[in-house]
């Protein structure tokens, strides 16, 4: 096993930033409770509205209207709810392409959760969406619709904003999952139109346990998940976890400000890319009749700068990674929640692809200090296991 390790799994957690941690390691020397009135809570109370406000200028949103909870996990099971204070939604429908813990559906009933189909491209299918919001019968509340920024295993990014008018239109409401996408694109809560988005903290370079709902507008919330204090202007009980929260504000911060530096990482990306091509063109046994890789059908879709896919058919995706990891490679078999189950990747199953090729399909997600040679290393261990499940497959 190699000691020398080249970290390419950005997308199931970021390396804790510089920044968070000197907050996180300033937030634990202040022992007030951010809900008493003496001098050492006001200045926890201080930290943490700090990151409010240092969260809300990465969102695009007001700092009052952003909910710190446990992850996007919790925030995900807030917001998918049927009662909200502007009304009452009786449905919910959700991407195909959505995160588990949206498609496991909130705190709705398995028969009111409706799936919106998706095309090859890995985009949700809009003329879909429309179908399903011509159909839904307001007499029964409104529709509540979920749909991710940027999926988490391809990147493609998904049309928000477009979605958003459609769902307003009718009455609706939308909830946008953000999580990948922050800190690798812009993200800007007005222009996408949404009603509420879901960040997390550890993909940004913030500590892991701590992430956020952040609502449009303060009138329009859904019913409190956890029942307890006045925590969080009554929308989330509980003691605030101040160094976690003070870590989520400094990776936020520092994440807006590298955004500058995404263009150098898209080109680490498409240079991984054409790395794969050239592997993949001495390698005909890798295209089985009527086949389609899935990085062939994603680079027609726009897509964040970091994440790509790459496909070995016939082999399995959790043996890649345990290979790539004996090389010293880190990436992931899919969505890092889904690590270690003998599935196959919902995504790709969404997108139409060939169960042979979902099978043999890792994704690698770079980061801002990923270099050329963390490129190469990839590139010449990917070579050495195509090489050799060539020779297996040709024997």
């Amino acid at each position: 096993m190699s000691t020398r390790r080249t970290y390419l799994d950005w997308n199931a957690t970021a390396p804790l930033r510089p920044e968070a941690r000197v907050a996180i390691l300033a937030a634990l020397d202040e022992h007030g409770n951010p809900s008493s009135v003496h001098a050492e809570g006001r200045k926890a109370r201080a930290i943490t509205e700090r990151a409010r406000y240092q969260i809300a200028a990465l969102a695009g949103a007001e700092p009052h209207n952003v909910i710190f909870t446990s992850g996007a996990t919790e925030a995900a099971n807030q917001a998918l709810v049927p009662r909200w204070s502007g009304g009452t939604a009786c449905a919910l429908y959700a991407g195909a392409l959505e995160h588990p813990c949206v498609l496991a559906g909130g705190r709705f009933q398995t028969d009111s959760v409706i799936t919106v189909a998706a095309t090859k491209h890995g985009v949700i299918d809009i003329d879909r969406l429309k179908h399903h919001l011509g159909r839904h019968d307001l007499a029964l509340g409104r529709p509540l619709v979920a749909l991710m920024l940027a999926n988490n295993e391809t990147g493609v990014v998904q049309p928000v904003a477009e979605a958003a008018a459609l769902v307003h239109d009718v009455g609706g409401l939308l909830i946008c999952d953000a999580v990948q996408a922050a800190g690798r694109i812009p993200v800007d809560l007005r222009a996408l139109g949404a009603d509420a988005i879901l960040l997390s903290a550890h993909k940004l370079g913030g500590p892991k346990g701590v992430g956020a709902l952040v609502l449009a507008d303060e009138a329009v919330a859904p019913a409190p998940l956890m029942s307890g204090g006045g925590q969080e202007r009554r929308q989330r009980a509980g003691t605030e976890n101040v160094a976690g929260i003070a870590g989520f504000g400094a990776a936020a911060e520092a994440a807006l400000a590298e955004l500058a530096r995404m263009p150098a990482v898209a080109r680490l990306r498409d240079r991984l890319e054409r790395g794969l091509a050239a592997i993949a063109a001495t390698a005909p046994w890798q295209r089985p009749d009527g086949g389609r890789l899935p990085l062939d059908v994603l680079s027609q879709a726009p897509r964040l700068p970091n994440t790509t896919l790459a496909t070995l058919p016939g082999a399995t995706a959790e043996t890649l990674v345990i290979q790539l990891d004996l090389a010293g490679i880190a990436v992931s078999a899919g969505a890092a929640c889904s690590s270690g189950k003998l599935t196959r990747s919902h995504v790709l199953n969404a997108m139409g692809i060939e169960p042979e090729i979902a099978a043999g399909t890792i994704r690698v997600s770079l980061g801002a200090t990923n270099t050329d040679d963390d490129i190469d290393r990839f590139l010449a261990a990917w070579s050495e296991i195509a090489a050799r499940h060539g020779a297996r497959k040709a024997a």
